[in-house]
Formats: structure tokens, C-alpha cells, sequence
């Protein structure tokens, strides 16, 4: 049980970015948990901690209490713990000890924890935090250190996306295929998703809590997930450019993918409303990991059998299709922007807890890889030319020996 607070810390690190609030009004109930993390924030040094206690059933203050304690000295006070099973953190040299305030005076980045000494105690509380740095003009910014920029950053990004759809909206006025329909929605939901985002962090910046932007910002972000998923799948099998309509296994496929998505966008709202103060929190961090790597397995499963059909074509539509540079190159897009966004971005945010104040980049390097997917994906594979490389069937008769190996495909499902 020592051991959870720091990973519980790390965790709470990488997914900041979902928390929509910096004042949180907290329920404890019958907790028996000797430590119990309420809350993680980048400091300056003018951090400002205040706790306002409406109700608590602890009777013994020197046995129970808050406590901040800098992110680098969180695993010294587990190896204290460690040592001396008896051992109160609330006595740790590594933890600054307060009732109600606390002002921070060395930046850095923080955890905030209470702490019950007393074995087999449970603990009922009702309380509300406020964490905050001073602005020079005396104004108080919620946002932590290191994620001010955010408002200004996501609006600019949002910009960009709705460029995307009014220069997509112009190619395709008159050379659209359905294809190209869900390509427009995509960038508007995540233009709007981007919006919302920045109105979101505007108002946790300004004011500690975003004053209902959240709800628009979780229905955009979970339309624009589904609506990327399909996307690739579609795309991916040649929906629009080959075949006239969505087969079985497409269809099977997409009827999963919204109920992932579902469960994804529910843990990201439990994550982003409450914290980590909530017993079994990381579990929800787990389901968000496999709700999404479920999604993206099946979508190269799918795709692999794709390309599994098309080498049971003839070598000619083999050699126009199967081995196409240009379907190569869309499948190792698909890789590489998951393999970043999902994978990298992750790693560069836990080197940067060491430099807190720059966690905004490891946003910017995200939004920077999805701009640049999406303007490859949109303006370089799919407008809407003359020829391009789904539409390298030269004659009727190889569309009709390939359209015949998916209606084999589908009869054998």
C-alpha cells in the first residue's frame, strides 16, 4: 500500500492534461487508506495551496492531515515508509505539513496527499481545494506551471483544423464521394473538440473550473474518435473507391469500435471529474489503455485481411492494388501516427517531470503529429483526383474479379 501513492503520483502525472478542474470539492467516505492522493500541480514560486475543511469525523489532528510534497521527493518518503512500517509521513523532513494554507515558495511540481496515521481508522471528509499560482498583475491562474499556454495553443490548433475543412470543403464540392463526407466531419468535430478544449483550460486558467465547456468538449472528442476510426477502416479497405458498400466485417468492426470509443470517453470523464483520490482510479486509467488498443488492433486486423483478399486477385490486380506503394504508404502512416501519439508522447512526458514547466511540448508534439496525419491523409492521399491509388482498377473486369473475392470473403464469415 505504500508503494501506490508514487505510482499513483507518475500515473496522475501523465494524465493531467484531463483534468477539467483545479477546485474540486472532495467526499471522502469511511476511508481506511493511510494515504491518499488528492491532487498533482506545477508550482511557481508563487503556488498557493488553501483547503477549506466543511466537515471532517477525524477527532485526533496530529494523527491525520494535508500534505505537499514535491514529485522528486515522493518515492523518498515511500522509502521511509518502507523502513519503518510505524512511521507517520505527517513527521517526514521531505513534506511540508499544513491545516488550511500553504504557500509555496520553491517551484517545482507537487503532490497533494492526506494522510491517516492512526491503523484501522476510517476517515469521513467533505472539502474543498484551491491550487494556484500568482500572475504578476496579482491575478490567480489554476492552470499548473507548464500548461498556461494551453487556452492560446488548442485555439490556434483549432484554427488550423477549420482551414483544413474550408480548403477540403472547396476540393470536393464537386468531386466528392461519400469518403470524403466523413473526411469533412472529421476535421470539423475535431476542430470543435479543439475549441472546446481551449475554453475549457481558458476558464480552469481563469476561474478554476470550466463553467460547462466540458460536456460539448467530451461529446466532440468522442464523435471525432469514432468518426477516426471509421475513417481509416473505411479508407483502409477501399470503401468508396472499390466497393459500392460496407460488407460484413467493416460492419462488424465499426459496431465495435463505437462501444470502445463509448468506454473510452466514460473513464476519461471519471478521470477528468474526479481524481486520483477516488479508490480504484487506476483502473480507469487501464481501461482507457485497453479500450484504445483494442480499437487500434481491430483496425489492422481488418486492414490485414484487406490485403490478405487482394492477393487472392489476379497478378495484374495484384500488381495495381496488393502491392501498391501508395496503400504501403497509407498503412505505415496509420502505424506511425499511433506509434507517436500513442506511445512516444507518453515517454517524453515522463522525461519531463523533471522540467515541469515544460509539459505543454509533449501537447504541441501531439497536436504537431495529428496536423500533420490529417493534412497527409486529406491533401496528399484522398482529395479527390482523376486518379489516385485506390482507383488504379484500369477495366470493368478486374473491378468484377475483385468485387467477387469480397462476396467469397463475405459468404465465408
Amino acid at each position: 500500500m505504500t508503494r501506490s501513492p508514487f505510482f499513483a503520483a507518475v500515473i496522475s502525472l501523465l494524465l493531467a492534461t484531463l483534468a477539467v478542474a483545479e477546485i474540486k470539492s472532495i467526499t471522502i467516505s469511511d476511508d481506511s487508506r493511510p494515504l491518499i492522493l488528492l491532487q498533482t500541480f506545477g508550482f511557481t514560486q508563487t503556488g498557493h495551496v488553501t483547503i477549506s475543511v466543511l466537515y471532517s469525523s477525524s477527532q485526533d489532528s496530529s494523527r491525520t492531515g494535508f500534505y505537499l510534497v514535491e514529485q522528486e521527493s515522493v518515492l523518498l518518503v515511500d522509502i521511509e515508509l518502507q523502513q519503518n512500517s510505524s512511521f507517520c509521513v505527517l513527521d517526514s523532513h521531505y513534506v511540508h505539513h499544513f491545516d488550511q494554507s500553504y504557500q509555496v515558495t520553491s517551484p517545482g511540481y507537487y503532490s497533494l496527499f492526506f494522510a491517516n496515521c492512526a491503523p484501522g481508522t476510517k476517515v469521513s471528509m467533505k472539502f474543498k481545494t484551491e491550487m494556484y499560482n500568482l500572475d504578476p498583475n496579482g491575478s490567480k491562474d489554476y492552470l499548473p506551471a507548464g500548461s498556461t499556454q494551453l487556452p492560446g495553443l488548442l485555439f490556434v490548433f483549432s484554427l488550423c483544423y477549420l482551414t483544413f475543412f474550408g480548403l477540403w470543403v472547396y476540393l470536393c464540392y464537386n468531386k466528392k464521394q461519400m469518403i470524403h463526407i466523413l473526411v469533412a466531419a472529421l476535421l470539423i468535430m475535431k476542430s470543435l473538440s479543439l475549441i472546446c478544449g481551449a475554453e475549457v483550460k481558458h476558464y480552469v486558467k481563469t476561474t478554476g473550473t470550466p463553467h460547462g465547456w466540458n460536456i460539448p468538449f467530451y461529446v466532440f472528442q468522442f464523435l471525432g474518435n469514432v468518426l477516426l476510426f471509421m475513417v481509416i477502416v473505411l479508407v483502409g479497405t477501399g470503401w468508396s473507391f472499390l466497393k459500392p458498400k460496407i460488407r460484413g466485417k467493416e460492419k462488424t468492426l465499426l459496431a465495435m469500435v463505437i462501444p470502445f470509443e463509448v468506454v473510452s470517453t466514460i473513464a476519461s470523464v471519471v478521470i477528468g471529474e474526479t481524481g486520483p483520490y477516488v479508490q480504484n482510479w487506476l483502473i480507469w486509467t487501464y481501461i482507457i489503455f485497453f479500450a484504445e488498443v483494442s480499437c487500434w488492433v481491430a483496425m489492422r486486423l481488418v486492414i490485414v485481411w484487406w490485403m490478405c483478399s487482394l492477393r487472392k486477385t489476379s497478378r495484374k490486380t495484384v500488381k495495381n492494388l496488393g502491392t501498391s506503394p501508395f496503400f504501403g504508404k497509407f498503412y505505415n502512416l496509420v502505424f506511425v501516427y499511433l506509434l507517436f501519439t500513442r506511445v512516444a508522447i507518453g515517454v517524453f512526458m515522463l522525461n519531463e517531470t523533471a522540467d515541469y514547466k515544460y509539459q505543454w511540448e509533449s501537447n504541441v508534439a501531439g497536436e504537431i503529429a495529428s496536423l500533420a496525419f490529417y493534412a497527409l491523409m486529406c491533401y496528399y492521399m484522398f482529395r479527390p483526383i482523376e486518379r489516385n491509388g485506390f482507383s488504379d482498377v484500369e477495366d470493368e473486369k478486374e473491378e468484377e474479379e475483385l468485387l467477387q473475392i469480397f462476396d467469397l470473403e463475405e459468404d465465408q464469415v
